[in-house]
């Protein structure tokens, strides 16, 4: 399953500054335990899948994963040993841009230390720090 969006208006875009935490996405919405960023950071597609492999493997039907990160960023890569001055190189692969704070995966339907255990397995997939997060009743 290839996490990428189906249509963008440009093909190529500028890198850009993460500044500032998150203000939207910041609080567990649909599931009971969340993973929360702490760090700023880039999130490739690929590392998306990755986790939710592996979170899925370990709750195996018992709760539902969410998945509130989505990679529309694309990101260019030259080829090694090209001259200078041949121009931005073509789309390589995309990426989600988290921000702290941001709720990346949510489950529903689980123990606290079943969650623990698997966003520690999901944790450890990603290049950023986080942590984990409750619902706050009345939510």
């Amino acid at each position: 399953m290839a996490l990428m969006p189906k249509r963008v208006k440009h093909r190529k875009e500028q890198r850009g500054r993460i500044k500032g935490d998150a203000t939207r996405g910041n609080t567990v919405s649909f599931g009971d335990f969340g993973l929360q960023s702490t760090q700023a950071g880039h999130i490739r597609a690929t590392t998306i899948e990755a986790c939710r492999i592996a979170a899925n493997q370990y709750i195996r039907g018992e709760g539902k994963l969410y998945i509130r990160i989505f990679p529309n960023k694309p990101k260019t890569a030259r080829p090694l040993e090209t001259r200078m001055g041949t121009g931005k190189g073509e789309p390589d692969h995309w990426v989600a841009v988290v921000k702290p704070g941001t709720v990346m995966f949510e489950i529903a339907g689980a123990s606290k230390d079943a969650a623990r255990e698997c966003f520690n397995r999901v944790a450890h997939k990603l290049p950023i720090a986080c942590r984990l997060v409750e619902r706050t009743p009345g939510t």
